[in-house]
């Protein structure tokens, strides 16, 4: 009910003119040319085993950058990179190692834990070698500093050289706090180990459930086993020895070695006034990590506006091009290449098509549109994160960003799947052009998955640049009740981050089309819309919205 009131309020704040005229007919005429052919043609050419999976800094990584810039030339767009390039390029440092064990030991026994199967690590250091030493194990719950909740796992204890064992997600017993169901960025493994390196911590690891993250085991896997990257660090921000993940049972067996149990701690983890819990335990692990520095880049391509002054400002669209790469360690004869079809050729398809829809219209829009296929999505939204800190435009200037990542391959739905529904201006226009296509809006329908901030959009968030992330919806035309997530469901576990992510004869793009239609439009209405998206109040990411604004105000006219 209460995300219902917001976004009616949302519409009717839109103003008239845009109200008035949701699209033109110019608009209309140029989203007939997005085609399920040309999506399916793209998405073969990214996802096919001659890219090997676009691992970062591999030859597969390149030609997808080259393919890119080489359709951004073509549509006629403008080098939006350094020195009048398509590329922006970044360097990543890349890390390979991991421990074969990890031992735990207290006065009543010890307990080794073994790679893969119970645990999965990797180095928090960019250094040739990442080490634990009898570093104390201490259980710190949600591992959570939240002031706007008045929550504090840590009560000032000091972690210094420690290990520190956290539970995924957030806790979701009062609907009042951290959004109930709904996860949000303090329930996210990046916040959580950014978390325990600002506390001091030597290790962290985070106990991983399918339902407390969302996935199988079998993604941490495939996710965290091969090279690691990163950007390269900084001197000033404070950093782990080594990250991990554990399973339920190899948490369990370590915590015999104290005198706690499991669920009585999460239980105690779900109120205010849990303090972190010494559980006794000592950690030792030791491993080489093979260090290397390897060059990406992100492919920037322009649409300059046709208004002197809304042109100084841009749409941003994103969608990331690289994916997982080639399996270390396969069998011979087995599928080695995560070609990574949906996850994300489809999603850069798409903004291909956008951008081709753009270029069909007769006159551009008042507002500059920039295309972004941004690098290392998959290892930690680092591509997003460059961009973000080296925008060719200054924050406040980008009107909103409209990400794609991963686009319907099972036929049309009823519904759109909107994350983040209630959180911007940007829900009513959206609304607006799905009841046009004979859709409806609906909020996430998988909240506790924390999709807002696991995609690029949540990069461009956090400097306060409202962002529309939408998918498909779930029910499908033709299809009974519950196909749509039942479907959903066994995509991801067989699926996804596999590499049966694959172009297959059965994908049926005409809900594609409908999706990808809906995000020229929407692209198209803001460009074109003089009021600029913002933020609804309250917001989490209202106060650098309206910081970047002032910012921008306080330079003057340019």
């Amino acid at each position: 009910m209460k995300r219902t009131l917001v976004l009616l309020a949302a519409l009717l704040l839109l103003p008239l003119a845009a109200r008035a005229q949701l699209t033109t007919a110019a608009e209309k005429s140029a989203s007939q040319t997005i085609e399920a052919g040309d999506l399916q043609a793209h998405v073969g050419f990214l996802a096919s085993d001659l890219l090997e999976g676009r691992g970062p800094g591999t030859r597969g990584d390149a030609l997808a950058q080259h393919y890119i810039a080489t359709q951004f030339q073509l549509l006629g767009l403008k080098p939006a990179g350094p020195e009048g390039n398509y590329l922006q390029p970044f360097e990543l440092v890349g890390m390979t190692g991991h421990p074969e064990t990890m031992t735990f030991t207290s006065a009543s026994g010890r307990t080794e834990l073994r790679f893969h199967d119970d645990f999965i690590a990797s180095s928090g250091v960019q250094t040739a070698e990442a080490v634990l030493e009898d570093s104390e194990l201490v259980f710190v719950g949600y591992g959570i500093q939240a002031p706007e909740y008045e929550w504090d796992d840590f009560k000032g204890m000091d972690l210094r050289g420690k290990t520190l064992l956290i539970l995924n997600s957030d806790p979701e017993d009062d609907p009042k706090l951290f959004g109930g169901k709904a996860r949000l960025w303090y329930g996210r493994w990046d916040y959580k180990y950014e978390q325990a390196a600002k506390m001091g911590a030597a290790g962290a690891i985070i106990l991983h459930t399918t339902p407390s993250a969302g996935y199988a085991w079998q993604v941490v896997q495939t996710s965290w086993s091969g090279e690691q990257f990163e950007l390269p660090a900084s001197e000033e921000k404070p950093r782990l020895q080594v990250k991990a993940w554990s399973t339920d049972e190899a948490t369990r067996r370590v915590l015999r070695l104290s005198d706690k149990d499991l669920d009585t701690l999460r239980t105690a983890a779900q109120k205010r006034d849990f303090h972190p819990v010494p559980l006794g335990v000592k950690v030792s692990t030791r491993f080489a990590n093979r260090v290397r520095r390897r060059p990406t880049a992100n492919v920037l391509g322009l649409l300059p506006g046709s208004d002197p002054k809304l042109s100084k400002e841009v749409v941003l669209y994103t969608a990331h091009h690289d994916h997982l790469g080639i399996k270390d360690n396969a069998k011979p004869g087995e599928d080695a290449i995560y070609n990574g079809a949906v996850d994300n050729a489809s999603g850069v398809a798409a903004m291909l098509e956008v951008a081709e829809a753009f270029t069909a219209l007769p006159k551009a829009p008042p507002r500059s549109i920039l295309f972004a296929a941004v690098a290392a999505e998959e290892q930690g939204l680092l591509g997003s994160q460059y961009l973000a800190e080296h925008l060719p435009v200054h924050p406040g200037r980008v009107a909103a960003n409209i990400n794609i990542d991963g686009l319907n391959i099972h036929g049309r739905t009823r519904d759109i799947t909107v994350i983040g529904l209630g959180k911007s201006s940007l829900d009513a226009p959206l609304t607006a052009l799905a009841r046009a296509q004979g859709r409806i809006v609906k909020a996430d329908q998988l909240p506790d998955r924390g999709f807002f901030y696991r995609s690029d959009q949540f990069s461009f968030a956090r400097l306060g640049i409202p962002a529309s992330y939408f998918s498909s919806g779930m029910d499908f035309i033709g299809r009974p009740p519950g196909w749509g997530k039942e479907r959903r469901e066994k995509w991801e576990a067989r699926n996804y981050h596999q590499p049966s992510d694959e172009l297959g004869p059965d994908w049926d793009f005409s809900g594609a089309v409908e999706d990808v239609r809906l995000f020229f439009l929407l692209g198209a209405h803001v460009a074109r819309t003089r009021e600029l998206p913002r933020w609804n109040k309250g917001d989490e990411f209202e106060a650098p919205r309206l910081q970047a604004l002032e910012a921008l105000r306080s330079e003057g006219p340019r």
